[in-house]
């Protein structure tokens, strides 16, 4: 009887460590994406204001 339990234990908390897993993955994939995405067009942004001539915005506070 104790082996059952610890089996059905397991395969209980098994799908919920997985669907977890899964979606850190997925969110993580996410967040790096975004970063490297607000990385290039920050470059790319300050490669076309030095062809330009134009000066960096200045930040806006909130």
């Amino acid at each position: 009887m104790i082996q059952n339990f610890w089996g059905n234990a397991l395969f209980s908390v098994t799908p919920t460590i997985l669907v977890g897993l899964i979606f850190w993955l997925v969110m993580r994939s996410i967040l790096r994406a975004d970063r490297t995405e607000r990385k290039v067009y920050a470059q790319i942004e300050a490669e076309e204001r030095a062809r330009l001539e134009q000066p960096a915005p200045q930040p806006r506070d909130s």
